[in-house]
């Protein structure tokens, strides 16, 4: 068991460690075409709006798929060949997103650069589904004081929106690159729709009461 844990920790620190590698590539794709010789204009940084633009979103992606992976590994509590596999891959798509990000923001309306970034984000989500799919249909792999059915559903809902999410974005490349974009910047309503759902379940609505009660001031006794 303690070998396991610590090749659950080399792992999740490995993973930590390339994200922020890649999220930090990111900013290496914003460069003003400006003349040395030329004073620098307002209007020199905002013709670049494509590339602040590609950095906002694969900025929100690359974190947002951290917090979620982040989220996964603080329920699972081992490790085998095939998970180490599926997280390998996803960390391989996590790293080809910069350069995803540098056709987009160069080639913003052109269907293939929307077309590989969202592919690349597709297969991102992908492989994050498939670790938590994988873990989650394990009982030995999840620690059960940490999470419960529910949450372990609420969980898989949203990688799979995710991955829905970025497979309309690829069709959409081929028909409109603008609005390819503009679909993957709808993860944020997105987590609101599943945090939505969760509550309007049975599950859901009784966690809400059981919060409620413990924030409601308990009144002194006389």
């Amino acid at each position: 068991m303690e070998e396991k844990n610590l090749q659950l920790e080399r792992m999740v620190f490995f993973c930590d460690a390339v994200v922020a590698i890649a999220i930090t590539l990111l900013v290496f794709n914003i460069k003003i075409d400006h003349t040395i010789n030329e004073h620098l204009r307002f209007a020199d940084i905002f013709m670049e709006w494509k590339l602040f633009l590609a950095f906002f979103l694969s900025f929100i992606n690359i974190a947002s798929f951290w917090k979620t992976h982040h989220m996964f590994f603080a329920h699972i509590k081992k490790i085998d060949e095939k998970l180490l596999w599926y997280n390998i891959f996803w960390l391989f798509f996590i790293v080809l997103l910069p350069f995803s990000t540098s056709l987009v923001s160069v080639h913003f309306f052109d269907t293939p650069a929307m077309f590989v970034y969202s592919l690349n984000t597709l297969l991102i989500a992908f492989f994050q589904n498939a670790i938590w799919d994988y873990t989650s249909m394990k009982p030995s792999f999840l620690k059960h004081d940490t999470i419960d059915k529910n949450a372990i559903w609420q969980m898989r809902l949203y990688v799979n929106l995710d991955m829905i999410n970025a497979a309309l974005a690829v069709g959409l490349s081929f028909f409109t690159p603008v609005f390819a974009f503009i679909s993957l910047l709808t993860k944020l309503p997105m987590i609101l729709i599943v945090r939505l759902i969760f509550q309007l379940t049975p599950e859901g609505k009784s966690k809400t009461r059981m919060n409620e009660m413990i924030k409601r001031p308990k009144k002194p006794v006389r």
